[in-house]
């Protein structure tokens, strides 16, 4: 009986999604150097066993955040791009549109990271390549030549990640209408 009431009266358990979710804001915020057990525990106001029975260890959640990422900012992006329809000038555009609204925090952190780690650069690398080879796919199909429709989609895509890398963001209002520029310029056909 005593058993039943504590389970009842145990605040909500943490779930793996949770220090997920963390760990991406803390890395977002504070790099890699932020990212230590004790710190997200702490954050979390709870020990760190609640991490270990999620997590084998820092570099399991590493890796586990690396995939977390890549659902976040590629697979379910994809996803929302084919769902909202069109023909492959309104996807590109609308995926231009959804990278518009990233602040990029996240994204410059993880690639930072990269630089020195050898398992994050190779996921960042394919993932880079999934992520052109779709805009590629859209070219394709407005017809560009195979060689012109991965220039472009690299132009795009370079284009994105160096407003990052750079550090020098535009308003959000400056994005939305350079992404309207972008579109027109590179779906073009002269």
């Amino acid at each position: 009986m005593s058993i039943r009431w504590r389970m009842e009266k145990t605040p909500q358990k943490l779930r793996r999604q949770d220090w997920l979710t963390l760990g991406l804001n803390v890395l977002a915020k504070n790099g890699i150097e932020a990212m230590r057990v004790e710190r997200l525990a702490e954050l979390m106001n709870v020990t760190k066993g609640s991490f270990y029975w999620h997590f084998k260890n820092r570099e399991d959640l590493l890796m586990a955040m690396l995939q977390e990422w890549e659902v976040r900012e590629t697979d379910n992006i994809i996803k929302q791009v084919e769902a909202a329809g069109g023909n492959a000038s309104t996807k590109l555009f609308n995926l231009f549109q959804i990278a518009s609204q990233d602040d990029g925090r996240l994204e410059k952190a993880i690639r930072n990271w990269a630089a020195n780690d050898t398992r994050s650069a190779a996921a960042i690398a394919r993932i880079d390549l999934r992520r052109i080879n779709y805009m590629q796919t859209l070219f394709l199909q407005m017809s560009f030549p195979t060689v012109e429709a991965k220039a472009r989609a690299r132009l795009a895509y370079y284009s994105w990640i160096g407003e990052f890398i750079v550090g020098v963001l535009p308003t959000q209002a400056e994005r939305l209408e350079e992404a309207k520029l972008y579109h027109t310029i590179l779906v073009r056909h002269d």
